[in-house]
């Protein structure tokens, strides 16, 4: 099978050309925005890499010439997300790709999240198709706890934009790519919509016990005021856009927090999803 991943030099396209590469029943395939990233797919195991805008309709026409199955992973709280989702199925409708796999977002029916709700309208697009679809709705990410490493380290403080006590419940990355494999490369997935979620309810307050256990030192979590967050996201270059945006998902996390069922996790995989100890484990920094 030939299998194209988009927003392929991200962390999570990566890790689902990997996982792909690890089946040896699949040939990944890459779109990236710029040259400069040609090289990160490569390194993940693309057999070719297109270079161009998801918001062109022509580079969209390209990628997926030939390809059986489409990844389709929209960049991170990007504007433009429902007209990028309306090209790539007008393009996988044109040169008929068997099946669209759409990497959406848990809980996208909630309209206070712009980057949630925007998901949801692509995922209405595909259901009118006529495509062969399945979604993945993940949670959030372990790894994203890395983004505060610095002052992890530095000063024993996990800062989050939202109250400690809040309730998630994490993915490590490395499953929802697996599951990603599983579902462009076995039958039986064609028309789901697989909720993704850990099976354990954390908090900041809890994933910092566990840092302080496995690290062996004093970590704390921290409540940092959204207007003290934007402030430093902006100072670091942040596209305003997605400043905005996460603000309003951070307010919403910190009235609901962002939690589901890991069962079907549980299902796909076949065992207990990775807890955050052991991705924990095996994932810190040196």
């Amino acid at each position: 099978m030939h299998i194209l991943v988009t927003g392929a030099a991200g962390k999570t396209g990566q890790a689902v050309m990997r996982a792909l590469v690890e089946r040896d029943t699949a040939v990944p395939h890459a779109l990236v925005r710029r040259p400069e990233q040609m090289e990160a797919a490569r390194q993940a195991g693309a057999a070719s890499v297109t270079v161009g805008d998801m918001r062109d309709t022509a580079v969209w026409r390209t990628a997926t010439q030939q390809i059986d199955a489409l990844y389709h992973i929209c960049p991170n709280m990007h504007p433009a997300e429902v007209d990028i989702g309306r090209m790539a199925i007008e393009a996988a409708q044109v040169n008929g790709v068997g099946h669209f796999v759409y990497h959406s977002v848990l809980h996208p029916q909630v309209e206070a999240m712009p980057h949630h709700w925007h998901k949801l309208r692509v995922e209405e697009m595909l259901f009118a198709s006529g495509l062969d679809f399945t979604i993945l709705q993940p949670a959030a990410y372990m790894q994203n706890v890395l983004a505060g490493w610095q002052s992890i380290m530095a000063e024993g403080i996990y800062r989050v934009p939202y109250p400690v006590e809040t309730p998630f419940t994490l993915l490590d990355l490395a499953d929802v790519a697996r599951v990603a494999a599983m579902v462009l490369t076995e039958p039986g997935h064609r028309g789901a919509i697989y909720e993704l979620a850990g099976t354990e309810i954390l908090t900041p307050a809890a994933m910092a016990v566990v840092l302080a256990e496995v690290m062996g030192r004093a970590v704390t979590a921290v409540f940092q005021p959204l207007d003290e967050w934007q402030t430093q996201a902006q100072a670091a270059g942040l596209d305003p856009y997605a400043v905005v945006t996460l603000r309003q998902m951070f307010a919403y996390y910190a009235r609901h927090g962002f939690w589901g069922n890991g069962n079907v996790l549980r299902w796909l995989l076949g065992r207990e999803p990775t807890t955050f100890a052991q991705w924990f484990h095996t994932a810190k920094p040196h």
